[in-house]
């Protein structure tokens, strides 16, 4: 145990080295990105950390490199035709939006959409605004600002879907975004879920993963990008990405944070050419602070 005669550490130290060393990373690496969300309604199929993980490998989170799946085995019942209620936290901001779909199994889930890069990786992707099964609802609650609140938005189920333990998956498109490993631009929840036949409806009315059904409540109009400079607006089959303003949604969550930093939490995203001579002398910096520190412990 240390005594009263040791020598009193300046208080200002640690944190002047830290915030040395945090400037010099975002010189050395000024595009990595953070970004989780948590589904809360319908419960997700697993168990979820506080910033949402496990919620990268598409399609539902099961492969994430070291956050192994905890079944709750939580079923959500629902009857067909009904509007629903989609709640989510959006634990760690990136301008994106969200998609819902539905399928008998999770390997019948559609994949990711095609992304188009921007100054990201992560530019801009399409957004449906006529949706077929399994596809139930895009462009939901786009935002190009960190949110504080949860969210809630309303989907209608296909007034001809039923099913019995199927899955509902929830992704988020993240715009203004390097790559994480392994969900590329977009992050993933499910919930497994039941859809009864309305009352005087015969059972077996639909199917989840079909060619046809009604979509939900998807945006005809989208800016989901994050700094860039000019609005990126969608129709049908629009897109959306960089740049943009306004977002949409009543209420958020937790704002910007980029002090994530576990491996298997944080998706540690990193953009940017390795020749890059900012890289060099931002590196340098970081040597000698955090030598002078030591020094000076």
């Amino acid at each position: 145990m240390r005594t009263s005669r040791t020598r009193p550490k300046a208080p200002w130290r640690a944190p002047a080295a830290a915030a040395l060393a945090a400037a010099a990373l975002a010189a050395i690496d000024p595009a990595v990105a953070h970004a989780h969300f948590v589904l809360l309604e319908p419960a997700c199929y697993s168990e979820q950390s506080d910033l949402g993980d496990p919620q990268k490998s598409a399609p539902c989170g099961q492969a994430d490199p070291g956050t192994p799946i905890e079944p709750t085995g939580e079923v959500t019942t629902y009857v067909q035709g009904q509007t629903i209620k989609l709640r989510i936290d959006e634990t760690i901001f990136h301008p994106g939006h969200y998609r819902v779909s539905i399928a008998e199994k999770p390997e019948s889930l559609p994949p990711d959409p095609v992304v188009t890069p921007g100054a990201t990786p992560c530019g801009s992707t399409v957004i449906e605004t006529d949706p077929q099964l399994p596809l139930v609802a895009d462009g939901l609650l786009v935002h190009t600002s960190a949110f504080t609140a949860e969210q809630t938005v309303e989907i209608k189920l296909p007034d001809d879907l039923t099913c019995e333990n199927c899955t509902l998956q929830v992704s988020e498109f993240m715009s203004n975004h390097g790559i994480n490993n392994p969900g590329g631009c977009f992050y993933h929840h499910c919930a497994t879920v039941t859809i009864l036949p309305r009352e005087g409806e015969p059972t077996g009315s639909g199917g989840a993963g079909g060619e046809s059904g009604e979509g939900g409540a998807a945006s005809s109009s989208v800016s989901s990008g994050g700094s860039g400079d000019g609005a990126s607006t969608a129709s049908s089959g629009g897109s959306a990405g960089d740049g943009g303003a306004g977002a949409s949604g009543d209420g958020g969550s937790a704002g910007a944070d980029a002090s994530d930093s576990s491996s298997s939490s944080g998706c540690g995203c990193r953009v940017g050419a390795a020749e890059d001579p900012a890289i060099a002398t931002a590196a340098g910096l970081l040597a000698l602070g955090l030598l002078r520190w030591r020094r000076r412990r």
